[in-house]
């Protein structure tokens, strides 16, 4: 349903520029042809996790952004990047500026494992490592403690991407993203086993049977199950267990690396003094369907644990948060009068990135619902306060075409066949900018 009528001159701001924003962006356009739309995003690029969080081996599912691009470049959508909310600008602010507020800002923290040992050194969370291997600025001086024994906690699909990121050769990643320094310190690192634990079985993977195939590709990897995990009675038809039963009936070869699925593992311990140095689990068995610990504890010696069990939203000063479920408190999407949330800091670190696409068209509905025309007779001054307010505090913020120089950048600078050579700090992008900018005013 169009809703031109209704809502004329309706301001909305976003808060974030990953897809559950961009897809808001895109629905609030189709429902509203007279909508203005601003979004603010904290790092000087957008795209959220498409850019700094599917893997850089993966160049098909980050060629969405090419709609999202079309998206921005829409007369009545403006992108301010470089402007984090809670430091440079409060929600209050930006509720005297627009008529409706929508929080968009994903779940980018760790869920903690929860054991003894956790702090210690050589311990990531997927956020972190994922962020540091992808050239995001917050996790680009990580410096990850990598060791040639690695042990990656959990069975999803970041699990696996971060598994097959260590053990791929430098020539399976030349046609990727990665920035440099992480392609050289895990060549330097020697890895030889990566051990992927999951507390349940083969037939309860969260593994997309694409990424499945691809580990079954890799060049100088072999992938090891052990024949007693696997299920006796499963169906000859799953594609992700006929992967795992074909790695179970392989010897390690002659390839230098191997990448051992350990199940019914429950960790309990991170083993170590100043770093690393082992992690301790306890086997499992099903019983009647339910997991049941068993007594065997096992110890696997590494250097590096990288845990991959799930995200958590950051809480935004002046927006209620449900600190149990680690996400914005909500009822189907509607924080309070005229405040909104969509995707994981709506609903928690769930599906793919088209699953943010419903959550962006029942936003619109909300919005469009709950002001109706009634937007248009307060006067709140949308951008025009916005832009009013980052002068005043001086915040240099960034704008679509500065992003689209970036990108041009990017990629003009890159060695084929990487499609890009990243930026990966603040203080670079807007070096670049402020060069662009000084070269225009001549």
């Amino acid at each position: 349903m169009r809703q031109e009528d209704a809502g004329v001159g309706i301001t909305v701001a976003i808060i974030g520029a990953g897809p559950a924003g961009f897809y808001t962006v895109e629905a609030l356009l189709e429902r509203c042809q007279t909508v203005t739309i601003d979004i603010i995003e904290r790092l000087p690029t957008p795209y959220g996790l498409v850019r700094a969080g599917v893997a850089p081996d993966h160049q098909s599912t980050k060629q969405v952004v090419r709609k999202f691009e079309q998206t921005a470049l829409a007369n009545l959508v403006h992108f301010y990047g470089n402007v984090e909310v809670g430091r440079d600008i409060t929600i209050d602010d930006l509720l005297a500026q627009y008529d409706a507020l929508v929080v968009a800002a994903g779940a980018p923290n760790d869920r903690m494992l929860g054991v003894p040992g956790e702090q210690l050194e050589g311990v990531y969370g997927a956020s972190a490592f994922v962020g540091w291997y992808n050239g995001h600025p917050d996790f680009r001086d990580l410096n990850p403690r990598l060791s040639p024994s690695t042990v990656v906690i959990g069975n999803g699909n970041v699990a696996l991407d971060i598994a097959r990121i260590l053990v791929k050769t430098p020539d399976e990643m030349a046609a990727s993203d990665i920035p440099g320094y992480a392609l050289d310190a895990i060549a330097a690192a020697g890895i030889e086993t990566v051990h992927v634990l999951g507390r349940r079985g083969p037939a309860n993977t969260k593994f997309a049977p694409a990424e499945m195939r691809e580990i079954a590709r890799l060049t100088d990897c072999t992938p090891l199950v052990d024949p007693a995990d696997m299920p006796e009675d499963a169906a000859d038809d799953d594609k992700v267990l006929k992967l795992f039963r074909s790695f179970s009936a392989v010897a390690p070869c002659g390839a230098h690396k191997r990448l051992q699925f350990q199940f019914f593992a429950a960790p309990e311990a991170i083993i170590g003094h100043a770093h690393v140095e082992a992690l301790r689990y306890r086997r499992n068995r099903v019983e009647a369907g339910r997991l049941v610990a068993t007594d065997a504890v096992c110890d696997i010696a590494c250097g590096t644990v990288i845990t991959a069990i799930g995200y958590r939203a950051s809480p935004l000063p002046g927006v209620p948060f449900n600190a149990d479920a680690g996400r914005v408190e909500n009822i189907n999407g509607r924080v309070d009068s005229r405040l909104f949330a969509v995707g994981w800091a709506k609903r928690g670190p769930t599906g793919v990135i088209g699953s943010n696409k419903p959550d962006g068209e029942h936003c619109a509905e909300q919005i469009l619902a709950e002001l109706g025309s009634d937007a248009a007779a307060t006067a709140r001054p949308g951008r025009a306060g916005l832009e009013r307010l980052l002068a005043e505090r001086q915040i240099r913020y960034v704008t679509f075409d500065d992003w689209r120089l970036l990108n041009e950048q990017e990629v003009t600078r890159a060695d084929a066949p990487a499609p890009r050579r990243k930026f990966t700090s603040f203080a670079e992008m807007m070096a670049v900018l402020g060069a662009a900018r000084r070269q225009r005013l001549g």
